[in-house]
């Protein structure tokens, strides 16, 4: 049976307590299953900003979307974890990667690790939280062959990024990163939920997306090629329900996630698929 469909939504400037309030307030009103916060210096720290929204809200869930796990130590993270789920009354989610961002960690004079050091330490925190805290569910996102295979064995939900080119002849790189995860995770895949984050759709009726995001992070693609990445959507409202119906029915994916600006705009979008 096909998973029911899940939606959640990206916050990350919101720097008040009103503006976090407000956002979290309309995303459950508009029928977003999630709120995600992400972890970059210089944006809002993930911790408060969620206990804010969760203040605020009734239902909506809660993700960090995602930590970098290079930040910190297994058992203070677990202490925040704990905290948050806890004074949530269960809604929230620990999302992980490894971190990517060299300035970051150079501003807060930390070591940057190797990309083998990073995933190591992924999978040290993973760990961690799934012995001391088993009710909390953790969602690892990530491309690579060592990241999706700690996800396939440790995570309870996967954060695809829909490969980085899209899909071209006999070429279907979202497919293949799936079936890698599938042959990684073996009898447990059927109990995981493959998520997509979308970067960029059209906000305005055009039917056009501003692809500034998609191509920051992959600026070796053409325009008409990241209007064929998973990442991008594009056409009216149900030119992109069908391709959501399209990740589920085709990829099994069927947890998406869109940025703040695209709330308005993606939430006929849901209605359409519910």
């Amino acid at each position: 049976m096909p998973r029911d469909l899940r939606f959640g939504l990206g916050l990350h400037a919101a720097r008040s307590l009103t503006k976090v309030q407000d956002t979290a307030r309309r995303a459950e009103e508009l029928g977003f299953d999630v709120l995600h916060v992400p972890d970059h210096l210089g944006a809002p720290a993930p911790f408060p900003a969620l206990m804010a929204a969760a203040a605020a809200t009734r239902t909506l869930r809660l993700g960090t979307f995602v930590l970098n796990a290079g930040f910190y130590r297994p058992a203070l993270l677990a202490r925040d974890v704990a905290a948050l789920h806890d004074l949530s009354g269960g809604r929230f989610e620990a999302g992980l990667g490894t971190g990517y961002v060299r300035e970051e960690f150079e501003a807060a004079e930390l070591p940057y690790p190797s990309a083998g050091e990073r995933v190591d330490h992924l999978a040290h925190v993973t760990g961690y939280l799934r012995e001391h805290l088993p009710s909390v569910p953790i969602l690892i996102a990530g491309n690579g062959d060592r990241v999706l295979t700690l996800a396939a064995r440790r995570a309870d939900i996967i954060g695809l990024t829909g490969g980085d080119r899209p899909a071209s002849g006999d070429e279907d790189p979202l497919a293949e990163r799936i079936a890698f995860v599938r042959a990684a995770a073996g009898d447990r895949f059927a109990e995981l939920e493959l998520n997509l984050a979308v970067t960029a759709m059209p906000v305005d009726g055009s039917g056009m997306p501003d692809l500034s995001i998609p191509r920051h992070f992959l600026p070796g693609l053409t325009d008409e090629q990241l209007l064929r990445h998973p990442g991008t959507l594009a056409g009216s409202t149900r030119d992109m329900a069908d391709r959501i119906r399209g990740y589920r029915d085709d990829y099994g994916v069927s947890y998406i996630i869109v940025q703040a600006p695209h709330a308005d705009a993606f939430a006929k979008v849901i209605a359409e698929l519910r």
